[in-house]
């Protein structure tokens, strides 16, 4: 993979395991944003109430640094990691996983805990799509109005995306362009008369 792709989810999927009457229903939910992690996280909190447990673990961002797991009382390590392993073993990021259990009255044990957490974790991704995206980066420019065509000759030419514009006497654009492609987009347009580039 370049350096400005990262894989997620393409939608909200489920997954079931059973282990010794206990059920584990697990859900792989894209986010891009920890308010929306902890949105989804809260809404399943809410939705299984009457569950015994429910875990998860996310992952944020293409560097894929930004995570945190939490077992939601069973014992520790024995959930939130393991729900981790998968998304690592898949090598997702914008994604969270969460894994409600309603308990079936036999103990699994350390090691069952931790087979089952992941295993489900696993049936919710193999239920999902496996997408690649880029990553985009905005630049914002100011230049003066005869200056407008070869801007959007540039922006045409670098497969540039225009986010937001204002023409007047003086045009204000902000375009958005793959990482990797951004330093020659901007060597680019540095040399058109006129544009400067927004701190």
């Amino acid at each position: 993979m370049a350096d400005d792709t990262y894989l997620t989810v393409a939608r909200l999927s489920e997954g079931l395991y059973k282990e010794k009457m206990s059920k584990f229903i697990s859900f792989a939910v894209p986010v891009s944003t920890l308010d929306e992690a902890k949105e989804a996280i809260a809404r399943y909190q809410k939705e299984y109430y009457d569950a015994r447990h429910v875990c998860w673990a996310y992952m944020l961002g293409a560097a894929r640094t930004e995570y945190r797991v939490n077992d939601n009382g069973e014992p520790s390590g024995t959930a939130g990691k393991p729900i981790l392993g998968q998304i690592n073993s898949f090598g997702l990021t914008n994604v969270l996983i969460v894994v409600v259990r309603y308990f079936g009255g036999i103990k699994l044990g350390t090691s069952g805990l931790i087979e089952a957490y992941r295993a489900a974790a696993a049936e919710a991704i193999r239920a999902n799509e496996i997408i690649e995206c880029l990553v985009e980066d905005d630049v914002r420019i100011f230049f003066e109005y005869p200056f407008m065509n070869d801007v959007m000759r540039i922006v045409k030419e670098e497969n540039a995306t225009i986010i937001s514009q204002y023409f007047d006497l003086d045009c204000d654009m902000t375009v958005r362009q793959r990482r990797t492609m951004l330093p020659r987009l901007r060597e680019r347009l540095s040399k058109v008369e006129s544009l400067r580039f927004a701190e």
